[in-house]
């Protein structure tokens, strides 16, 4: 059985502080909108504006902003963050998504882009009342929004789903290809948790539902948000009683187990196996069983 906590996830690193208490003083926030020294993360389509080697992130002071809702992000070492959503972002300004930029900036930053890209999406896509269907407003400076009509409150939703690496008595990993995937590409298996069903259940319904195994024993590992747009990705280790694949031919259509040899050997050979990308968990998994980092990803 395979154990021990993933460390350093790449979208799992924020120090904010995000103020819950203070985000009802409106007077407070609009002091801080109207102070030059807070900082104002801009989001486009799920891209940021970056610096030209995707180090660090690129703000603007709230004037540069312009109209529209800004929501507080938090506080890092005296400076106040917000972001806000943009149709377009600046002209000569270099932008780029967390696929590519995750592993890359530090962690304020990292914390903060995560931060930013899940808060405004979930606002863009929640306009509209699901009691009622009136439109609804941003309060709490985008901690919540609050219904026209009867005044219900709805807050930013965050789907959890389990993704774990199973491996068997004989220290294989179970890995599985979909066919929306480019041929090659392999992934530990995943899925969303249900209603009313605990992660670790979610572990070995998912397992058996999607390959036909078996699974005795599950151990935590580590999560990290994956706002893509409004996971939870929990990770887990996941010990398989029986070794028989069986694929549901839906959500997996090939899967194979591998030992470290078959690993190391089919993604050398890049034609062969395709490894997640390395701000996923699901790379942190296959590299903490593995013992050090596997080269290639997709």
């Amino acid at each position: 059985m395979i154990t021990g906590r993933l460390d350093n996830l790449a979208l799992a690193r924020g120090i904010h502080d995000r103020i819950g208490p203070r985000r009802r003083d409106q007077r407070w926030l609009d002091s801080l909108l109207a102070a030059a020294s807070t900082r104002v993360l801009l989001v486009c389509q799920g891209q940021v504006p970056v610096t030209s080697d995707h180090a660090r992130l690129v703000f603007v002071d709230p004037e540069q902003a312009g109209p529209g809702d800004a929501f507080l992000l938090g506080e890092v070492g005296g400076e106040f963050f917000f972001t806000q959503a943009e149709d377009a972002l600046p002209e000569g300004l270099d932008s780029a998504g967390l696929r590519e930029i995750g592993g890359l900036l530090n962690a304020r930053d990292a914390g903060l882009a995560v931060h930013a890209i899940a808060l405004t999406s979930w606002h863009a896509k929640h306009r509209f009342c699901p009691i009622c269907g009136a439109s609804t407003m941003p309060a709490n400076s985008g901690e919540v929004r609050r219904c026209t009509a009867d005044g219900s409150l709805h807050f930013p939703r965050t789907d959890p789903a389990v993704i774990m690496l199973v491996v068997d008595d004989q220290d294989r990993a179970l890995l599985g290809h979909q066919d929306a995937w480019p041929d090659g590409r392999f992934s530990t298996l995943a899925g969303f948790v249900e209603p009313g069903e605990a992660p670790e259940q979610a572990v070995i319904r998912e397992v058996a539902e999607e390959v036909g195994v078996a699974v005795d024993e599950v151990s935590y590992a580590g999560s990290q948000p994956w706002p893509f747009p409004s996971s939870l990705m929990i990770g887990f280790f996941a010990h398989a009683a029986t070794t028989e694949i069986k694929v549901d031919g839906e959500e997996i259509s090939d899967a194979r187990w591998f030992s470290r040899v078959d690993l190391r050997a089919a993604v050398a050979e890049q034609e062969v196996v395709f490894l997640p990308g390395q701000i996923s968990i699901a790379r942190a998994l296959i590299e903490h069983w593995y013992g050090g980092p596997l080269p290639g990803s997709w």
